[in-house]
């Protein structure tokens, strides 16, 4: 069997950290008999499982979770390498004819593995050695705001201190004349592996807001300090990319000192709504997602089940 013909069906479930994805897909897959892939940056890593609001132990003994605890804090992640270890997952579980749910707020990573990765023209390092020199002398807002200017829908997409996207934009869009943007949806519908369902759930932001903060005091109360003290004490650097991760940045700043407890899990807070302000910034300019409340769980439901019902070859286990 190809993973091109016949095409796998994906139940794609996204949406904003905190909306409930986690405990929705749980009772998706119990019902339908289905598995979960997870597609989240941080819950790859080994050892980081409050901050990364992990799925539970008793969570995961409900159901089969895929791409939990797979790496090392220090070994390096990305989308090439979660295509390249979900693909062989899908294709057993399609096999096995087992429903497949991919779960999760990383948009980079559920884009890339249901349209392929996008590399767009060879780096012309001459420009980008310009932009670098430009980043040092001028500082991220500088590039930013020249993004804005010459490509809006690009800045709109890519967070204001991520340097290294930034300046991929810029390169694109000087080398191709096109914006990122556009030639990332070419290569989207050009490259179409699967079939598949989008779900989103969403919610009224401050109700949203609330349940981060409350999900915050709960990390913190489960033991969310003692997490990021035990990766420090097993060698793992405060400087490496997981953790200057959301939390794990705040809380490793917290015990070198530089800000007390109350100042840092009002930032956790803070900064965790910004994160939820871009997922739905990121989420919502997908067409193809069909929008629910989290509550609306039996509509989702018939949902899945009209798609899965398409599928012939996958059978549906009594919930």
């Amino acid at each position: 069997m190809t993973l091109a013909d016949p095409k796998p069906p994906l139940i794609i479930l996204a949406g904003p950290t905190g909306v409930g994805k986690t405990e929705l897909a749980i009772q998706l897959a119990t019902a339908f008999g289905g598995e979960i892939i997870s597609a989240d940056a941080m819950q790859v890593y080994r050892f980081m499982d409050i901050g990364t609001a992990k799925p539970t132990m008793p969570q995961r003994s409900k159901v089969n979770h895929h791409l939990l605890d797979v790496v090392d804090p220090d070994a390096p992640f990305n989308a090439a390498l979660f295509i390249k270890w979900a693909q062989p997952v899908i294709e057993d579980l399609y096999q096995r004819q087992k429903p497949i749910f991919v779960v999760g707020g990383t948009g980079l990573y559920i884009r890339a593995l249901l349209g392929g990765l996008f590399d767009g023209p060879e780096a012309d390092e001459a420009l980008r050695a310009s932009y670098r020199e430009a980043l040092s002398v001028h500082g991220k807002a500088y590039l930013y705001e020249k993004l804005k200017n010459q490509d809006e829908q690009a800045a709109r997409r890519i967070n204001p201190n991520d340097a290294v996207r930034i300046i991929r934009a810029l390169e694109v869009l000087e080398i191709s004349g096109q914006s990122i943007v556009e030639q990332h949806r070419h290569h989207h519908f050009g490259e179409r592996c699967y079939d598949y369902l989008k779900i989103g759930l969403m919610m009224e932001r401050q109700p949203l807001f609330d349940r981060i903060a409350q999900r915050t005091d709960q990390m913190m109360a489960e033991g969310f300090v003692e997490e990021v003290h035990h990766l420090l004490a097993m060698g793992y650097a405060g400087s490496l990319k997981p953790m200057q991760s959301l939390g794990y940045k705040h809380i490793v700043r917290y015990l070198e000192g530089l800000h007390d407890l109350p100042t840092t899990i009002q930032a956790i807070k803070r900064d965790t709504r910004h994160y939820a302000k871009r997922q739905m910034t990121w989420f919502g300019s997908d067409q193809e997602i069909t929008w629910f409340s989290p509550e609306d769980r039996d509509r989702i439901a018939q949902t899945v089940a009209s798609f899965l019902s398409n599928n012939v070859s996958l059978v549906l286990k009594e919930g």
